[in-house]
């Protein structure tokens, strides 16, 4: 049976999101998500072209999510070292409680398909200009400073490698979370002296 319209493009996007973290890229086809959900196949094309559309979908769905988190960290913080660590923590909260946004953001390359528009991909580095926004806060720099795209790109390769590797689960599971979120903020931190120095 059918879903009602109105509802088929949420439960298109939220099932393909679960299938992609449980099955894969390739094993998501349009047949199976179109069972999954109970609509026909031909249903799923009156809102995506085919499978990469759907995905680049939620690419864009979780980057919209990820730089509404991070934005509101930004606000809520009082200080511009507090703003730097709730970006970094906020970052790091939301690919643990989105594995499956993360997994199509972030961890998606399969060789076929399609490459994420580069117009898109201009859109989705305002997360990273968010990092780069608040270093430039604590070092009192101007917000385009061009010096400051390498370490707040450091920055987020290493909040995204804990990330990972905690979604892919190749973490001692008898390791405490809490420490070892908190680590990977300080360890984040950290690049900040050489950042001064580098003046």
């Amino acid at each position: 049976m059918t879903r009602p319209t109105t509802d088929l493009r949420r439960s298109l996007m939220d099932e393909a999101r679960r299938m992609l973290l449980s099955d894969g890229y390739t094993s998501l086809s349009m047949r199976k998500l179109a069972k999954s959900v109970g609509c026909t196949a031909t249903s799923i094309y009156l809102y995506f072209s085919n499978k990469d559309a759907l995905i680049h979908a939620l690419i864009d769905e979780g980057m919209e999510g990820l730089r509404v988190a991070l934005e509101s960290a930004l606000a809520d913080a009082t200080t511009a070292k507090r703003r730097l660590e709730a970006v970094c923590r906020a970052y790091l909260d939301f690919g643990i409680s989105n594995p499956e946004y993360y997994e199509a953001m972030f961890m998606l390359h399969p060789k076929r398909m399609a490459r994420y528009p580069a117009e898109k991909y201009r859109l989705a580095r305002r997360n990273l200009d968010l990092f780069r926004a608040a270093l430039a806060s604590v070092l009192k720099r101007p917000l385009d400073d061009e010096k400051l795209k390498i370490p707040a790109t450091v920055m987020w390769t290493s909040l995204h490698g804990t990330v990972s590797l905690l979604i892919a689960q190749r973490v001692d599971a008898r390791l405490s979370r809490d420490d070892l979120l908190n680590q990977a903020v300080a360890q984040a931190l950290a690049i900040l002296p050489t950042i001064r120095q580098s003046k």
